[in-house]
């Protein structure tokens, strides 16, 4: 009976397919499902941006772009149905990289530069040999790699304590507490997400955020401070004195940026594809056009990248969202924030850690995904994460591609005395095969 009931709710839906952009008959549900997204993304978007080392309220403004860009992309191109855009964390330390390198004032440029580069990907769908030239798995390593980063970087926020209480004594009663307060935290979230993972997966962002703030009042913790910068626009040029070394190293630094930014799109896109409540197909190339656009658009108020990020589509899915719509209402949710950074000091650090430590524990747990391709793939996302975490993002999957491409000469010129130009035609094809499924 329930399975019936069920698939008459589906046949129902499906009979309603039309706009991604938006339905009348299901503006209350998406109305709904916007705002339990974009209050989830509020957390998630002050995490990744204080991991990139941007400020805050440029990161909300990002994401309130991106989210009116894909909702107009709907109308004409749509990728996906239920995506909801986003900054990703994935690419979090990668924008941490940039600010390092070139500075903060060169950034606004490696953004744009990134974007054209996109551009060219999209305009040339390239983005199925990206899928073949870099493996599934050893995308999966970077992201381990990178959640390994986020998780370490936010773990200092457990213990953290307010300056009046800093003492000679590094273990003092405060600090001890503020442990116990935020391993209690993220216990209760783990709980409340194990839960309603299937179901309400906002529950436990809500209570951990609401159940944070109300501790607060009572329990002096250190709290989120957003510095209230003022976004204005500006061309995205790079400063006079870059060097022309400097200049070839941005260049080398905006490809890795489009490149991996384009192919979480595309596997987001295949995960959106699964859940979607009407199994609707999506199409990664016309999502890419969002992206770029989004991301050109971003660079001149000196914003960061975005992609539909896999943990907002699937609350937006369960709460209730079958158009793009849903999308619109979050991205004013967001610019509401954007514009009242002043509601957001009510957000303890505390919160905000056990939220990107579960988000990097995600991004670790994803090695899972990697088993059915073999322990030849395993052992290579294993090394790719190992020297992402170690050696730098930019650098260690470089050295991770040139071992993989050394792995497969010797293998097959030694063991199976291919010629060369057999052993690059094969490689290719293996690679072809294991991405496959994403195309």
């Amino acid at each position: 009976m329930v399975n019936q009931t069920e698939n008459e709710s589906s046949n129902e839906l499906k009979s309603h397919s039309g706009s991604a952009a938006f339905q009348s008959q299901y503006v209350l549900r998406d109305t709904a499902a916007g705002l339990i997204t974009g209050a989830m993304a509020i957390p998630l978007s002050i995490g990744i941006a204080i991991m990139s080392d941007y400020p805050i309220k440029v990161g909300l403004a990002t994401v309130a772009f991106a989210c009116l860009v894909g909702w107009i992309n709907a109308w004409f191109k749509p990728g996906n149905f239920i995506g909801a855009p986003g900054i990703a964390a994935g690419l979090a330390p990668v924008l941490a990289l940039g600010v390092a390198s070139f500075g903060w004032e060169n950034m606004a440029f490696c953004i744009f530069l990134t974007a054209a580069m996109q551009a060219v990907i999209w305009k040339l769908n390239w983005q199925r040999y990206l899928l073949i030239a870099v493996p599934v798995y050893l995308v999966e390593g970077l992201l381990a790699g990178v959640g390994l980063k986020i998780m370490l970087k936010f773990s200092e926020f457990t213990y953290e304590i307010p300056a009046e209480s800093i003492t000679e004594e590094f273990w003092n009663s405060v600090r001890i507490q503020m442990v116990g307060i935020s391993t209690a935290g993220l216990a209760v979230f783990l709980v409340l997400f194990s839960k309603f993972k299937d179901t309400q997966p906002a529950v436990p962002y809500f209570v951990l955020i609401l159940g944070g703030a109300l501790l607060a009042q009572f329990v002096s913790v250190p709290m989120i401070s957003v510095e209230d910068v003022d976004l204005h626009i500006k061309l995205p040029l790079p400063q006079e004195n870059v060097p022309v070394l400097m200049l070839f190293y941005m260049v080398l630094y905006c490809a890795m940026l489009a490149i991996v930014d384009v192919i979480e799109q595309v596997m987001s896109n295949a995960a959106i594809e699964k859940i979607d409540p009407l199994k609707r197909k999506t199409n990664s190339n016309n999502s890419l056009l969002a992206i770029w656009i989004a991301n050109m658009g971003s660079s001149f108020f000196h914003g960061m990248t975005n992609l539909d990020g896999l943990a907002k589509s699937t609350t937006n899915k369960l709460a209730g969202a079958i158009t793009k719509f849903s999308v619109l209402v979050i991205g004013f949710v967001v610019c509401f924030f954007t514009f009242n950074p002043q509601y957001l000091d009510y957000l303890p650090k505390f919160s905000l850690a056990a939220i990107m430590m579960f988000t990097g524990y995600k991004m670790i747990a994803g090695l899972a995904h990697v088993t059915h391709y073999g322990p030849y793939a395993l052992m290579l996302a294993l090394l790719t994460a190992g020297l992402v975490y170690k050696v730098g993002i930019f650098e260690g999957l470089l050295i991770a591609m040139a071992v993989h491409g050394i792995v497969h000469f010797l293998v097959y010129t030694k063991h199976d005395n291919m010629p060369g130009k057999a052993v690059v035609k094969r490689y290719f094809d293996n690679l072809k095969r294991d991405s496959g499924n994403l195309q």
